[in-house]
């Protein structure tokens, strides 16, 4: 593929309630580290260069930055990163952030908050953000037990305008019903990819029936996780790849926005060549075989 003449416009438009955006967006959450997110002994990322790629992912047509103010290693703070390389923010440009997780500020994973302690973390978000309201607020569980407390506790802030727009996160398809029953949800951000969670596939769909956008993490780096792409594609990705003229991760990227209309592609990076290269992969079209073998993998978990 030629990536340095393609946009994230390629990907096409999918609507986060009122907020238009381009359906590959970019995620923060590596933004602020080398190596794995969330390691005790990350080394901070050189702040020039994450400057440099959040105003490179936008010249790019991005106009959907995920991040969260428990993105952050030691000197870096994603959404504090957003702010100067971003602001005064571009009118189209959506910010979808999360609460419910904390951490120390030495790193160190918090109790998820209770109801009263959610809007400490919107107004945190808030500040560094440097911003008068949150776009969208995603609200992230652990577990199974019910959200409703949580999500009534964000749906007031909403009222009280502090949040635009609402959604969920690590979630079953009952906390989608339980919190549409409080305040209407734009959309739902779950693990999936490639032979990651094909058991997610039924409540993909449903989202895109209840127009709620389905927005995977970890879409590239699949088992990996936090710790990002292993390098171990299979021979199925590489030989698709292969045929496309593309990369693996691009393939993966493509597979992911082919699987319904309301998907979104949020990857993230700090390496300015694999940004325009993730870009790029919303504009590649696999062919009917190359879903077929990709969807085969899938289903098998591999």
């Amino acid at each position: 593929m030629t990536s340095e003449t393609i946009t994230a416009a390629a990907s096409g438009t999918w609507k986060l309630g009122d907020l238009a955006v381009n359906r590959l967006g970019f995620g923060a959450m590596r933004l602020t580290q080398l190596g794995g997110a969330f390691a005790a002994d990350a080394v901070a990322s050189d702040r020039g260069r994450a400057i440099s790629v959040l105003r490179r992912a936008v010249e790019l047509g991005v106009n959907h930055i995920d991040t969260a103010a428990f993105y952050f290693s030691p000197l870096r703070s994603a959404n504090e990163l957003i702010n100067q390389a971003l602001a005064p923010y571009p009118d189209d440009l959506v910010i979808t952030t999360k609460v419910g997780p904390g951490r120390s500020p030495s790193g160190e994973w918090l109790p998820h908050a209770t109801p009263e302690q959610l809007r400490g973390q919107v107004e945190e978000n808030l500040r560094q953000l440097g911003r008068d309201h949150l776009d969208v607020v995603n609200l992230r569980i652990l577990g199974t037990g019910s959200i409703a407390e949580r999500f009534g506790a964000l749906a007031q802030l909403r009222d009280a305008g502090l949040i635009r727009h609402l959604g969920i996160s690590n979630v079953r398809p009952e906390h989608l019903a339980e919190a549409q029953a409080i305040a209407p949800v734009v959309c739902v951000q779950n693990r999936y990819g490639i032979g990651v969670a094909p058991e997610q596939d039924g409540f993909l769909r449903t989202c895109g029936e209840h127009g709620v956008a389905f927005v995977p993490f970890y879409s590239i780096a699949g088992t990996g996780g936090e710790r990002g792409a292993s390098g171990a594609d299979g021979d199925e990705v590489l030989a698709v790849a292969r045929a496309h003229g593309a990369s693996p991760a691009q393939v993966r990227l493509a597979w992911t926005l082919h699987r319904g209309p309301h998907v979104l592609a949020i990857p993230g990076t700090g390496d300015p060549d694999h940004l325009v290269a993730n870009v790029a992969a919303g504009a590649l079209r696999l062919s009917e075989d190359a879903l077929a073998t990709l969807d085969s993998l899938h289903r098998g978990g591999a």
